[in-house]
């Protein structure tokens, strides 16, 4: 197996966790701070999901962190398929829940009319995208697993 970007144990493989841990944290940040997001079941559904997210990837960002202070690859063939599975399932409910979650804010904005709460709206938008963010960074590692396992 050959190193390449976004592999375990890489700088960018570490900036690749690290980039979905602050993208979910500025989601569920942008999120909370709303007074009516408990309303929406989507929304709900997007905090439960971007905080599974943090928990998979702070737990690979220290793995990859302690990877690169020891000088390990971490291409085992189990780690791999471990690694696989997670990330999938993690990019699976990220996107769902960005998806979920921008159709009520696409709902809010455009169908009704306007916003009757605005600055909650914006916060709304500002959680979407963030959710999109930390999905499409979620993605690329998912490649990445998927890609490095096969040729394992």
């Amino acid at each position: 197996m050959r190193d390449f970007a976004g592999a375990p144990g890489t700088l960018t493989g570490l900036a690749l966790r690290l980039s979905q841990c602050v993208f979910a944290a500025g989601s569920i940040a942008a999120m909370t701070t709303t007074t009516n997001f408990f309303n929406s079941t989507s929304f709900c559904y997007l905090i439960a999901s971007m905080g599974l997210q943090i928990i998979w990837s702070f737990g690979l960002t220290l793995l990859d962190a302690y990877a690169l202070v020891r000088k390990r690859t971490l291409h085992n063939t189990v780690l791999l398929s471990l690694f696989v599975v997670g990330d999938w399932v993690t990019a699976i409910l990220s996107l769902a829940a960005a998806s979920a979650s921008a159709g009520i804010t696409v709902l809010y904005f455009h169908d009704l009319g306007s916003c009757g709460f605005v600055r909650e709206c914006q916060k709304y938008q500002m959680s979407v995208a963030l959710a999109f963010f930390s999905w499409i960074t979620t993605a690329i590692s998912s490649l990445i697993m998927l890609w490095l396992f096969a040729a394992g």
